[in-house]
């Protein structure tokens, strides 16, 4: 899997160095061309499986735009990196610009950007910027439909483990609060444990380790991540331990699909949080663009997938 994920940050690292025609086929019919836009796409350099399938997902529906434009894809690690191609995309004559700005300090160049023309959709992440567009899935609606699953396949008394991300911000916090909240309304004798981890396999097994010697008795798990998540389901299986029925999780990660129907004694579970949602950010940047009415704020509903439905979510070119 890493090998496929080197591969793809190979190919969008190309992609960003270069023009291509965008288009939507869904126009072929119209009497006229349509008119032709620059886009430029800021996402983050590929630290996690979810962050390559954004990119992947990006540079997948602009080819399959053939004739409303031009784009230029960027991927950055640090805000001043981003802030840098920002500047880039706007003197090269990006009109529209969809970023995921996942650090602190974007507020500033992302408005200055707004105010300069440029139309801006933030993929994922709520920014203090006037005038920004956004496309995102449900964070809070996550942690909701984890309780009811969980709640749902053990019942109302036991232990659930709470693995939250502290610096995943505001993603962390909703996801916990959705979670919390709705198993206090519907399981309130339900027992909790509250652990900070990250959203990597390597931290997921690691902390998961420290936290099952720490607990002879945990019912369900309720993680935030399938990477997370797969570590979690490795703790378990080198402690041999068997108390635990549900591991939640949230992304859509293939290899953690894939999982879903070989442990009967484990539901494993994922809060659909699709990479494939930049597709509809891109689309929003053109709609925008095209002088379409459009919302400032799209909201994705959230999908829960586990061995009864995993099926439906495959995608073999998925580098996720």
């Amino acid at each position: 899997m890493k090998k496929l994920l080197s591969v793809v940050l190979v190919i969008v690292l190309v992609c960003g160095t270069m023009l291509v025609g965008c288009g939507n086929d869904a126009n072929n019919g119209d009497s006229g061309a349509a008119d032709m836009h620059k886009i430029g796409i800021l996402a983050p350099a590929v630290t996690h499986g979810w962050v390559a399938a954004v990119a992947y997902n990006a540079e997948q529906r602009c080819k399959e735009l053939s004739d409303q434009g031009e784009y230029k894809l960027y991927t950055s690690s640090t805000a001043e990196e981003m802030t840098t191609q920002l500047d880039d995309l706007m003197t090269w004559g990006a009109e529209a610009i969809v970023a995921f700005p996942q650090w602190e300090g974007m507020e500033v160049p992302i408005q200055n950007a707004l105010d300069s023309g440029v139309t801006v959709v933030n993929f994922d992440i709520e920014i203090a910027a006037d005038g920004v567009y956004r496309v995102s899935g449900d964070n809070k609606d996550m942690g909701v439909q984890g309780a009811n699953y969980i709640v749902d396949k053990v019942g109302t008394e036991g232990t659930v483990a709470i693995l939250n991300v502290p610096s995943a911000g505001s993603v962390s916090q909703l996801r916990e609060e959705g979670f919390v909240e709705t198993l206090a309304q519907i399981a309130p004798n339900m027992k909790t444990v509250t652990y900070a981890t990250k959203f990597t396999r390597e931290d997921g097994l690691k902390d998961f380790a420290d936290i099952l010697t720490a607990n002879k008795q945990i019912d369900a798990v309720y993680s935030m991540d399938d990477e997370t998540s797969i570590g979690v389901l490795q703790a378990i299986k080198e402690a041999g331990r068997t108390d635990i029925k549900v591991v939640t999780g949230g992304g859509g990660c293939q290899e953690y699909f894939k999982m879903m129907p070989e442990n009967e004694d484990i539901w494993i579970e994922s809060a659909l949080y699709s990479p494939a949602m930049v597709r509809d950010a891109v689309d929003m940047a053109l709609d925008v663009l095209n002088g379409k009415e459009v919302e400032a704020v799209k909201i994705i509903p959230t999908t829960i997938v586990d061995r009864d439905n995993y099926t439906e979510f495959l995608d073999e070119n998925s580098p996720y």
